[in-house]
């Protein structure tokens, strides 16, 4: 049988120094050209040969015109692929976010990836390439993450308004990972308990998400459901 031929795709990832996006950057990094940025320093377990930027989206705007200079500075006049993934969330108790909170939330979560997506426009046009949104099952509401939540039910208002807007030129889609075993949780104060054993590898949430971003589908609902069947609907890849 002839070996596969992958054409090396250049690609931006958002969220990238742990969890689900550095499992996603590690699976593609020998296929394609990356770009990664996050909010800390470089992390030592990023793989090799690909760039990273330092990148804060609690600052949309700064946020978006860093990464937008990095991919100049790379050369690159065109994006295949750009996965936006950074994300942050808090529990809260009683249902109430400080206002600080709220902020911090739905700057990182929705506004950094608002401007994001009009400043990677050109480059992705350019490529017909396309523009993943990372959001979350608690899109659909969750009683301890309330300001998450909503900035997550944003996103999937904004990737549908896009995708109808951006159609044959852009293709937009949402991603809706379900719980996984990251330490998102801890970072949100909140133990999960025992239900954390049943959670979601995160090498396997990034080959999911592969197959995901591959096939262009919207919304795509990434869930321990998916999971079960996953054998029976993968065959795509980046």
């Amino acid at each position: 049988m002839a070996e596969k031929i992958t054409t090396r795709r250049k690609i931006l990832t958002t969220g990238a120094t742990d969890g689900i996006g550095l499992a996603l950057a590690k699976r593609l990094s020998a296929k394609h050209d990356l770009i990664l940025t996050g909010r800390k320093p470089a992390h030592p377990d990023l793989p090799a040969g690909t760039i990273y930027v330092q990148a804060d989206q609690s600052n949309p705007i700064a946020c978006s015109v860093t990464i937008l200079s990095a991919l100049q500075n790379a050369g690159w006049n065109r994006l295949d692929n750009a996965i936006l993934n950074a994300g942050t969330g808090y529990a809260t108790g009683n249902g109430f976010d400080t206002p600080d909170i709220i902020r911090a939330t739905l700057d990182v979560n929705l506004a950094a990836n608002i401007a994001l997506a009009h400043a990677l426009f050109p480059l992705l046009t350019k490529a017909k390439g396309t523009l993943s949104f990372v959001g979350s099952v608690a899109h659909k509401g969750s009683p301890l993450f309330p300001a998450y939540a909503a900035s997550k039910a944003g996103l999937d208002a904004l990737a549908r308004a896009l995708r109808s807007e951006w159609k044959g030129r852009v293709s937009v889609q949402i991603i809706h990972p379900g719980p996984t075993d990251t330490d998102m949780q801890a970072k949100a104060n909140y133990d999960p308990g025992k239900m954390r054993r049943i959670f979601i590898k995160p090498e396997i949430m990034a080959e999911m998400m592969e197959y995901a971003i591959a096939g262009q589908k919207s919304p795509v609902t990434l869930s321990f459901a998916r999971r079960a069947t996953f054998g029976f609907w993968k065959g795509r890849e980046l």
